[in-house]
């Protein structure tokens, strides 16, 4: 567990701390003094080198490294992205849709999960979601809805519209007893806590670097479990997609072994070199540490607003990063707590308050005065 020492000093690495309460987390971290180098790296190494490209590359698949380390998985298994979209996109158009065409989801998924693989319905996929209960999707609609034609199942680790966490063990044991695929959307969760693609026996994993990683936009990740990796040959492809990126082999199409396969285009470099000491702060500042410190914030602004009589989205037994309360008119209490300094977002009746390590008990009280000032914009139980 991280002391307050320890949280003031990291707080100083991120400027916008020092004027602000920043907890829109869930739509992009806060910058920090390290990314701001990695800027600067770029533009150096832009200007300097004899070979930039011989550089750039380089650094790209020490990126793939470090985020397979982060994740426990192997680096032939990760594959470099612009965006939750571009992981998605190439699994769901390697898939068939035969005897096993069923996509069972979520209503919280984000819309990209969902348009995506509605948008393989004129492929045969039968697109089935299941509708949540108290802001919640048990396991057990999941057990219901899964079946021995289920092809995969796409799952929030946590929902971006009310932060419910799914139980992530139970629906993956359920769909994997039926054969079914499990791939899991962690773009609002990876970063605030440990992440073992292993442990949780997962088939496909996306997320991004621009929220909780603490990193730019453009950039996300795809894990792809080996033993699937060469089943699967996307159509959506590109010359990093390749075996040997630098043969330039027009008339032969040779896909890599590994994840890189699910590439497309050539990477976003600036943000390799963005992302990168984003991902080093929160390695040394220790995943456990993040997820304590989240917690615990988490957990008394929710209490704080509960003792305001607020109506939550957010189940109470929740451990973060995000909560959610309901409002009567929820971009007007965004305007209105932006007035105070304090960076929050909407989505429809909910306004979201993310979390994120170096977030105090200070944000906290902080944001839980402004909104007993604004009672008339919140539902209320």
């Amino acid at each position: 567990m991280l002391t307050d020492t320890q949280i003031s000093e990291l707080r100083s690495h991120f400027p916008i701390l020092q004027e602000k309460t920043y907890l829109y987390n869930c739509s992009q971290g806060a910058l920090s003094d390290a990314v701001e180098g990695g800027m600067r790296e770029y533009a150096e190494s832009w200007r300097t080198s004899s070979d930039p490209w011989a550089e750039w590359v380089g650094l790209y698949e020490a990126l793939r490294v470090e985020f397979a380390r982060f994740i426990n998985a192997e680096p032939d298994e990760v594959a470099i992205v612009t965006s939750a979209s571009a992981g998605i996109n190439p699994i769901a158009n390697a898939l068939c849709f035969d005897q096993r065409n069923k996509v069972v989801m979520s209503e919280y998924e984000f819309p990209t999960m969902g348009h995506i693989w509605l948008a393989q319905r004129p492929r045969g996929a039968d697109v089935q979601f299941l509708d949540g209960v108290d802001n919640t999707v048990g396991a057990e609609a999941y057990e219901r809805a899964i079946d021995d034609r289920t092809r995969i199942v796409p799952l929030t680790q946590v929902s971006f519209v009310n932060g419910f966490r799914s139980d992530v063990a139970a629906v993956t044991r359920v769909a994997h007893a039926h054969g079914a695929l499990v791939f899991l959307d962690g773009y609002q969760d990876c970063g605030t806590r440990p992440m073992d693609v292993r442990a949780l026996d997962l088939d496909f994993f996306v997320t991004g670097a621009l929220k909780y990683l603490l990193g730019p936009p453009g950039l996300a990740f795809l894990y792809v479990r080996r033993e699937l990796v060469e089943s699967l040959a996307p159509t959506m492809t590109s010359w990093f997609s390749q075996r040997d990126i630098f043969a330039f082999d027009t008339k032969h199409l040779d896909l890599a072994p590994a994840a890189r396969r699910f590439e497309t285009g050539t990477p976003a470099i600036p943000n390799i070199y963005l992302a990168r000491p984003a991902l080093d702060l929160l390695a040394r500042i220790g995943m456990a540490n993040v997820a304590t410190q989240i917690e615990m914030l988490a957990r008394t602004f929710h209490q704080g607003a509960r003792a305001l009589g607020i109506e939550s989205k957010t189940p109470s037994s929740s451990v973060g990063p995000l909560i959610v309360l309901r409002s009567s008119d929820a971009p007007a209490l965004v305007a209105r707590l932006a007035a105070r300094g304090i960076v929050v977002s909407a989505r429809r009746d909910g306004v979201r308050f993310a979390f994120h390590v170096y977030n105090n008990l200070d944000d906290v009280q902080t944001a839980l005065r402004a909104l007993e000032d604004n009672l008339d914009l919140l539902v209320r139980k």
